[in-house]
């Protein structure tokens, strides 16, 4: 009969290995692309490149594990966000501003490679965090357009949408000038989506699932 059994827990050092690689892993793939040498990843982590081997059976797994911390990272704090922030609104721009430390920790190629991005959109656990930070994005926007401060046509597709266009353009932190340039496109986007007098937008409001589809 097979086992079903789940797989038993890392011991500390093997699992403190495991998330030294993913952080360095994270980190080198920002810096060099997709295609950075595995011993450089190593390297990084402090660590043989037989230790990353025995982690991590190749590249795809690896940038597959970056993608789900990467992921839990940002649910994690979308949800403080909204449990410590006393207005939708605040929360919002407080979650939409963790959208670029995800970018900060994917790598440089964009597009990515097909066979990367298959395997990080075939993850079932990829899966699993991109549904709940939908949710958790669709809940908000809707507090903020019923307290209304955020306009009222506008939808989660929307809001990350554009976010995700602004960060994804945004060099990393760091340059001074880039930094004034990308916190003033910030305010000029965070003072569109706010309540008031606006022209009205064309079609309709997006939801988080319609833009889903184009990941």
């Amino acid at each position: 009969m097979t086992s079903t059994s789940a797989p038993l827990p890392l011991r500390a050092d093997a699992q403190r290995n495991r998330e030294q690689l993913i952080a360095a892993a994270a980190r080198t793939f920002v810096a060099g692309g997709p295609e950075v040498p595995m011993e450089e990843i190593a390297r990084a982590a402090g660590v043989g490149v037989g230790t990353l081997y025995r982690r991590f059976a190749d590249r795809e797994s690896l940038m597959v594990a970056v993608a789900q911390t990467s992921l839990q990272t940002l649910l994690d704090r979308v949800r403080a966000a909204v449990e410590e922030e006393p207005q939708a609104w605040d929360g919002l721009v407080r979650a939409m501003r963790h959208l670029r430390e995800l970018k900060l920790t994917m790598p440089a190629a964009d597009p990515l490679p097909a066979a990367f991005a298959t395997a990080v959109r075939a993850d079932p656990e990829v899966q699993r965090l991109r549904h709940e930070l939908d949710v958790v994005v669709e809940e908000l926007v809707a507090a903020a357009r019923a307290e209304g401060t955020l306009r009222a046509d506008v939808g989660a597709g929307d809001v990350v949408r554009v976010f995700t266009l602004l960060y994804r353009s945004a060099p990393a932190p760091g340059d001074a000038l880039a930094d004034l340039a990308t916190e003033r496109a910030l305010a000029l986007l965070l003072d569109g989506l706010r309540a008031g007098p606006h022209q009205q937008l064309p079609g309709r409001p997006l939801t988080t699932a319609e833009l889903g589809r184009r990941r």
